[in-house]
């Protein structure tokens, strides 16, 4: 299963390779990591977003907006699932990610444990 995380912060990917260390062992995911909504939109483009069984998205990022990658995503790429990830638990953006067509909202700090049952309940 491949998963693509974006978000400004390059420090997530150490945490994510740290807490899936099992499952990217076993081959069970697969973690690609964009670093800016421009850079996900090209990389969904160059690379097809059907191979991608999961995008994870922070909201709040400079320049292009979380929300904003969800609206192209959703316009673009329709049938991929997008977990919205925000520090900020305000109702306000769980509901415009979810009119925007998010499959999923979660919060920080991420629930690992949480997070891996959501992921492989995708399979």
């Amino acid at each position: 299963m491949k998963v693509m995380v974006v978000d400004d912060e390059q420090d997530v990917q150490i945490l994510f390779e740290q807490k899936f260390r099992r499952e990217r062992r076993k081959g069970a995911v697969e973690f690609v990591f964009a670093f800016s909504a421009q850079d996900a939109m090209e990389r969904l483009v160059a690379e097809g977003a059907e191979y991608y069984a999961l995008i994870l998205s922070d909201i709040n990022m400079p320049g292009t907006s979380g929300l904003e990658l969800l609206q192209d995503i959703r316009g673009k790429f329709p049938d991929v699932k997008v977990y919205m990830i925000t520090a900020y638990d305000d109702d306000e953006n769980y509901q415009r990610a979810m009119s925007y067509g998010a499959s999923d909202y979660l919060t920080k700090p991420i629930d690992f444990q949480e997070l891996k049952k959501r992921i492989f309940d995708l399979k």
